[in-house]
């Protein structure tokens, strides 16, 4: 069983392209949370030099369109995380799902790293593609549904090796946090990432319907400076910036503005 989710990598506020692409794939790749770098793997590049690999196919793709495209508000990498329940599956198999996984919805035309860790209760891959195609003529281009396709591939291959499906993906947070946190009291901060993934699943509108979702599940909501959520029984608020890549506020609304763009952009193409 395994539960998918399409994040949208931006340049990272005030720093360059390569700066974001390192960052990105330097949290992916950390040794501390791969098995010392043994659950590491990748496609079209190195793990060791897959940041420079996919810079470079860039500036080739800037080259054949003959002007800069990488612009601060453009996506640079994607990235696919695929959770899964404790106990049900090995590291290196969970690695192995992840690989199938990337390559059947890249179809193999773009670089990508699969890094399964190990650090939480459930075992995950984070698996971060480029938004640059292999022949560095095109771009990933998301589309209405490609969450979905996701969920189905993965699910696909879920059952080909044996293992379960959630049966009602959209059953919300308290169906989802039963399986991935039945082996140990979670802190905070994963409980809140369950309940955010749960909420994404449901697939809120825009970031408002997102917020009333979060409040509909037991959580305060704190905006500001640095937005917050507070659940029923917790003492302090924790920071969506504390949850790591992948739960900023400004990917959760690109998230939600994704999920309403028309079927016009395509998965693949300029």
């Amino acid at each position: 069983m395994a539960t998918t989710r399409l994040i949208p990598m931006h340049v990272i506020k005030g720093q360059t392209v390569a700066h974001t692409v390192h960052e990105r794939l330097s949290y992916a790749i950390n040794p501390e949370k791969t098995n010392s770098g043994q659950l590491v793997k990748a496609y079209g590049c190195e793990p060791e030099t897959a940041a420079g690999e996919m810079l470079l196919c860039k500036k080739e793709y800037e080259t054949y369109i003959g002007r800069s495209e990488e612009k601060k508000s453009d996506i640079v990498l994607y990235q696919i995380r695929q959770s899964f329940k404790p106990g049900e599956i090995s590291p290196e198999k969970a690695q192995e799902i992840g690989f199938d996984l990337a390559m059947s919805f890249t179809k193999g035309k773009y670089q990508f790293v699969v890094a399964t860790h190990t650090d939480h209760s459930h075992i995950h891959n984070h698996i971060i593609f480029n938004s640059t195609s292999n022949d560095h003529t095109q771009k990933f281009r998301n589309f209405l549904g490609s969450s979905d396709a996701i969920r189905k591939i993965s699910d696909k291959l879920c059952l080909e090796n044996g293992l379960s499906i959630i049966e009602a993906p959209k059953q919300g947070p308290s169906h989802y946090g039963k399986w991935l946190g039945d082996k140990k009291p979670l802190s905070w901060q994963e409980k809140l990432r369950q309940t955010i993934d749960a909420v994404m699943a449901q697939k809120p509108v825009d970031f408002d319907a997102f917020l009333k979702l979060m409040a509909e599940n037991g959580y305060k909501v704190k905006q500001g400076q640095h937005l917050a959520f507070n659940a029923n029984g917790q003492q302090k608020f924790t920071r969506l910036r504390s949850l790591g890549e992948g739960y900023s506020e400004d990917e959760l609304r690109c998230i939600c503005q994704l999920k309403i763009r028309p079927y016009s952009h395509l998965i693949f193409g300029h």
